[in-house]
């Protein structure tokens, strides 16, 4: 009988050790990151509100991102549009990604020597998020009101300081 003791504590042992090594078991993972083309915008073209008439009244010019005009008060549009133009922006970076669209939110001041006048109102297509193409191009297209005064002197206006288009990707 104490040999059968033995044994069976000796059976008891051994079944313990071999449960406590089959209690862990171990798996592997990799560690994976991914580094995105860096996206970036260039101006591909200005803005530009073409010929401008105005009376003894002020009035705004709206010029949409597809290039086209309307206007507001006493502004008209002369038989000579001159150039007319939405600014451009080429967006590029990793393809099928899309990315915030930032435009001014305070006006800018374009000059004739003392004479100025105020752009604001910014709108672009696309609107506020792009999507790259699979080439990983896109073009942003802006637009924006020109705020005429009555009686605005005649002259070329110019903005002394460029306005800011920010993309970011979401």
């Amino acid at each position: 009988m104490k040999n059968f003791s033995i044994l069976f504590s000796l059976i008891a042992l051994i079944t313990i050790a071999s449960l406590s090594v089959n209690a862990q078991v171990t798996a592997n993972a990799t560690a994976t990151g991914t580094i995105v083309t860096p996206i970036a915008i260039a101006n591909s073209g200005d803005m530009n509100f073409g010929n401008v008439a105005v009376s003894a009244t002020g009035g705004t010019v709206v010029l949409a991102p597809a290039s086209t005009r309307s206007i507001t008060g006493g502004v008209t549009l002369p038989a000579v549009p001159g150039i007319v133009t939405a600014a451009h922006f080429a967006i590029t970076g990793t393809a099928n990604y899309t990315y915030a669209i930032t435009l001014p939110s305070t006006a800018t001041t374009v000059t004739s020597g003392t004479n100025t006048m105020s752009v604001n109102s910014f709108t672009s297509v696309p609107a506020t998020t792009g999507t790259l193409s699979a080439a990983g191009t896109q073009t942003v297209d802006v637009g924006a009101t020109l705020n005429v005064a009555a009686g605005q002197a005649a002259g070329t206006y110019v903005s002394g300081t460029p306005f800011d288009v920010t993309v970011n990707y979401n």
